[in-house]
């Protein structure tokens, strides 16, 4: 997808960073600006198990996911935006059996729009079935979507096991990292502003943990798949092998992570002479 415009600002969720901020509240794990309930309870954790079995869950998701390729979302902001923006099914498919391989606790994902990717990742992480898998969502656009992409997880009975951060990436990641967050695997399918994509790959490297999985989709674009070449040739993101066709690329970071010396430094533009 491709979404680049003004956002509004909300703090990282308190079940992310355990520093809940006054003015603020969460609602069925989505957390909004505005005035906090003194009776609120605690943002949800992420518990799988807690929301029924894991063959439930997983056969919930599926049918979320086959109910929004099949009708597409309630809204959209125009004719043909839901095709144009989404992860297709073929690709959800790899991006959930990528993750799946992985077994993932906890998975950042950056973009939501109408949701078919999240959904994806969520069903990895229910198939996988760790006691506390977390979601975490970031997308400070989801009122130009109509709320369909939160509206998606919700109905599926996710709101225990998703979070979303309404609130760009680039300010909302380094706040992850400030609290310590670690993830296992990070999904990117945000802004496509080359700044933008190697500001949240340059956070991702930190916050997913040595070895972890980094994917991307779009990356036919110059600018995505170039912030994603430095990281490939300076600091030794190695390409993972895909086995099905598909539009995506994911990399395994280093293990442990180096840091690549400023002498060492290789240019990383592509050749589009070709």
């Amino acid at each position: 997808m491709i979404v680049d415009g003004l956002s509004w600002r909300a703090p990282v969720p308190p079940g992310c960073s355990g520093r809940p901020e006054r003015g603020n509240a969460w609602e069925d794990g989505r957390y909004h600006v505005g005035p906090a309930n003194p009776g609120e309870s605690p943002a949800p954790q992420g518990n799988t198990r807690r929301m029924g079995s894991e063959q439930d869950l997983v056969a919930r998701i599926r049918e979320a996911r086959r109910r929004l390729a099949a009708d597409g979302p309630p809204r959209v902001r125009s004719g043909g935006d839901f095709e144009r923006v989404s992860v297709p099914v073929s690709d959800s498919d790899v991006l959930r059996d990528l993750l799946l391989a992985e077994k993932p606790g906890t998975v950042i994902e950056i973009g939501l729009a109408y949701g078919s990717s999240a959904l994806a990742i969520a069903e990895a992480l229910a198939a996988a079935g760790p006691d506390e898998a977390r979601h975490v969502i970031i997308d400070a656009y989801q009122e130009h979507f109509h709320g369909s992409g939160w509206a998606a997880i919700a109905g599926a009975g996710l709101a225990g096991l998703c979070s979303l951060v309404e609130e760009r990436s680039q300010i909302a990641l380094p706040r992850l990292l400030a609290d310590g967050f670690v993830a296992d695997a990070a999904f990117v399918d945000g802004s496509h502003i080359f700044h933008n994509v190697f500001t949240d790959l340059f956070y991702l490297r930190e916050l997913v943990r040595p070895g972890g999985l980094v994917i991307l989709d779009d990356c036919s674009y110059l600018s995505v798949a170039t912030a994603a070449r430095y990281f490939e040739v300076n600091t030794g993101w190695e390409p993972e092998p895909i086995a099905w066709p598909t539009r995506l690329r994911a990399f395994r970071l280093p293990k442990p992570r180096t840091e690549p010396d400023f002498k060492s430094f290789r240019p990383f533009g592509l050749d589009t002479t070709g």
